[in-house]
């Protein structure tokens, strides 16, 4: 159950995750056609703008030493401030040189604000309340997916990329300007390290992020771009997939949440990277546009399961190591993701099926690496929220 002196907190999450969510959204089901039809973007091109957009993920340990200046609350809200002028930018600049430019503001302001969700929701709930917890925050994140979709999809064609782009950025800003001003933190929790933490104990959980920062580059450069110049989806195709994936999502992040109360982090993971060697294989030899669909939409039911893998750490880990350990996290999950993207973009000149066989192959190995992760599941009910 949520104590009272929790809740500020969680209203805080909500109220960015969602903005958050829905300018990232609103970047993503807007940038592939956007680069295609405006910017004349290629293959390569697109892979250099992918790795572009996951060096600030790379650079997010450098939170550890914001936070000596700035608190953590706060610097989730200036994140989320920066995250919405990057979006609102965004249809500005039409050209190779501008997308790479505010793809880099706006995936600042994602990352570090990422990196402080997971760092606050780690520190604020225990052990059987954070999977909960972070299973609302998708479920959440997949009603703001929605709502940037039926948006696009109502008014795109009347606004155009430049002020569908600026409305939703600005109005995130904002969004990001009043949580400024709010306080809802507990002086009563265990201080957290101001400093890089690497510990020897956590190696499971850095070779699994690390793992997933490479397969979820895959997903999330290369299946949308699939879909665009494969199987030729317009920017209303593309936008409706976007809410139907997230009409799902919404109802089922709960239970992920719950299911790893229920099952424990292994057999969560198991099912995961299972799935998603089908889904990847599946990608690389269908022709079938309502398959490949289907697989876009079961993919992105798997991403949710990553949840597991923070959950996991929660358990092994010192509370005072959580946030610098999350910071460290993220750079981690991002060595794989600057390369990926760039790497897979030329192999896609070759065969655009090469990324695909790679991703079945990284998911082969996480699924023999969360083998090694103990049975955490848990033996106490689950109470609803």
């Amino acid at each position: 159950m949520i104590e009272q002196k929790q809740k500020p907190m969680l209203r805080f999450l909500i109220l960015l995750t969602i903005a958050s969510v829905l300018s990232l959204q609103t970047w993503m089901i807007l940038f592939n056609n956007f680069a295609v039809e405006m910017a004349g973007i290629n293959g390569s091109q697109m892979g250099a703008i992918q790795s572009v957009r996951e060096v600030p993920g790379f650079l997010a340990l450098l939170a550890v030493y914001l936070m000596l200046i700035i608190p953590e609350h706060r610097l989730s809200a200036l994140s989320v401030i920066v995250l919405g002028a990057g979006t609102a930018s965004a249809g500005f600049f039409p050209t190779y040189g501008g997308i790479i430019m505010t793809t880099l503001v706006m995936s600042f302001g994602f990352h570090y604000y990422e990196t402080t969700n997971q760092s606050l929701t780690l520190q604020y709930f225990d052990k059987e309340t954070s999977p909960v917890v972070f299973g609302r925050l998708r479920s959440l994140s997949a009603a703001a997916n929605i709502t940037a979709g039926l948006l696009i999809f109502l008014l795109g064609t009347k606004l155009g990329y430049k002020s569908m782009y600026l409305c939703v950025g600005g109005t995130v800003a904002i969004v990001g300007f009043w949580a400024l001003f709010q306080d809802p933190t507990d002086k009563t929790l265990v201080p957290q390290h101001r400093k890089m933490i690497l510990r020897r104990r956590y190696s499971l959980f850095y070779f699994l992020t690390f793992m997933a920062g490479a397969r979820r580059q895959i997903f999330i450069a290369f299946s949308v771009f699939l879909l665009v110049k494969v199987f030729h989806f317009s920017v209303r195709e593309v936008t409706i997939l976007f809410v139907v994936n997230n009409m799902v999502n919404y109802f089922l992040s709960p239970l992920i949440g719950k299911a790893i109360l229920r099952f424990g982090e292994r057999r969560v993971l198991t099912v995961e990277y299972t799935g998603l060697i089908l889904v990847f294989l599946i990608y690389a030899f269908t022709d079938s546009k309502i398959i490949v669909t289907l697989m876009y939409i079961f993919d992105h039911i798997l991403f949710n399961f990553a949840i597991a893998i923070r959950t996991y750490f929660q358990k092994v880990a010192d509370p005072k190591d959580i946030a610098p350990s999350m910071a460290v996290g993220f750079t981690i999950n991002h060595i794989a993701a600057v390369v990926m993207p760039v790497l897979g973009g030329m192999v896609w000149m070759i065969d655009y099926r090469i990324p695909f066989f790679a991703g079945a192959f990284f998911s082969f190995i996480s699924l023999c690496a969360v083998q090694k992760i103990p049975s955490f599941a848990s033996r106490l009910a689950i109470s609803e929220m």
